[in-house]
Parts: C-alpha cells; structure tokens; sequence
C-alpha cells in the first residue's frame, strides 16, 4: 500500500470493515477488535491514525507490531490469522495496517488469558463502525454459516405468522415472534434462525437487539 493509497482509505472513514487506532490498546481491546472483523467480512485496523482521521504514525512500530501479535496469540480462539503492512509517513514514522481476512473458522471468542477455555470466551462481530457482543442466534448462524445447503423445514402456522408480520412490519426479534406466535423464546429463536439458513431470512446483529428481515 503506498500513501496516498493509505490517505484514500482513511479518508472513507472508519466503518464496517476499517478501525482506527493511535496506537495497539490494551491487548483484550485490540484482540476484540480483531475478532470482530474476522467473524464478520474480514477488514482493516490502521494503527497510528486518530479516531477523527488524522494520520499521526508509530515511532515504535515493531513494538506495537509485538503487542498485536502476543495480545491476537493470548486472546484470540481460534487464533485468527492476519498479515500487517508498514507505511512511511515520515522518517521513523510508519502507519501498521492490520489486515484481516473473513474466517473461515468462525466464530472466533476472545479470552481472558491463554489459560481460559474457549467456551468461557465472548463472540464479537462489527456493526457499522463497531465492534459489538454477538447475541445466541448471531453465535448459532455464524457456526451454521458452512452448512447451509440443502436445509429444509416445516412451514406451518408460526411460519405464517411471521411472514405476514414481515410482509406488514419488515422487521422482527426473537421476542417479537415469541410473543407474536405465543410460543418460547427459544423456540422462536429456532424458527428464525432454521429459516436463515434456508436462506429466507436475513439476521441483522444490532447494539439495540438483533432482528430478522426477508431476504429478498
């Protein structure tokens, strides 16, 4: 990547798939954020840019080189592969662009230390230009994403009801269509998340609660 090819990708901002950072935070922080990415569309962490865009550069960029890689080795289950590209920006100055790819090994959890299991790790996914906690269905659909072919189901009375809810509404949660359909929340969570992976539905992680549309 050259500069002014850094300058354009800063100048989109962060986002979905684009995180800024002054420099590596503390190593669980910087671990989220890398397992966001890769559970999500894989993306990029800009180490020495500002929050507001302004490109101020690493005087230490093997050490934070460093840092990333034992905070990604320490926190990360799977531990997630990446690759990092050095900018000069100035003599002795480099921007660290943190590349992470899509997984194909989701979902990855971050831990509190190397000696935690990985069920006791928390699963984190962007949205918009965050990294947030992924909810029960979000953790189901990404472990389900590699099987998704040939899924059948029953399409009976809350399948109906929940379609017509959509064709009304757009949009709905796990509890909506539970209390729609008079039924459990975990049963109503089976039933968006099977018709997910038939492909009939889209699932929406969201900081305000999780919701389902029609996918199409």
């Amino acid at each position: 990547m050259t500069r002014r090819e850094l300058e354009q990708l800063v100048d989109l901002g962060e986002g979905i798939s684009v995180e800024f950072k002054r420099r590596a935070p503390r190593p669980e922080r910087i671990a989220k954020e890398v397992v966001a990415l890769a559970n999500t569309n894989g993306g990029r962490i800009v180490l020495g840019v500002n929050d507001d865009g302004t490109i101020m550069g690493l005087e230490h960029t093997s050490e934070q080189e460093f840092l990333l890689r034992q905070a990604v080795n320490a926190h990360s289950r799977p531990v997630v592969e990446y690759e990092t590209e050095r900018i000069v920006v100035e003599p002795r100055c480099d921007v660290l662009v943190v590349t992470i790819p899509e997984s194909s090994t989701k979902p990855h959890v971050v831990v509190p230390d190397e000696e935690a299991p990985e069920e006791n790790g928390r699963t984190y996914v962007r949205v918009d230009a965050s990294s947030i906690e992924a909810s029960p269905e979000t953790i189901q659909e990404l472990r389900e994403q590699e099987d998704q072919v040939g899924v059948t189901f029953e399409f009976g009375e809350t399948e109906s009801l929940l379609m017509r809810y959509l064709d009304d509404y757009g949009r709905i949660s796990v509890s909506q269509l539970a209390q729609l359909a008079d039924i459990s929340p975990e049963r109503a969570s089976q039933t968006l998340l099977r018709l997910t992976e038939a492909d009939l539905l889209h699932l929406h992680p969201d900081q305000d609660g999780d919701y389902f549309t029609l996918n199409y």
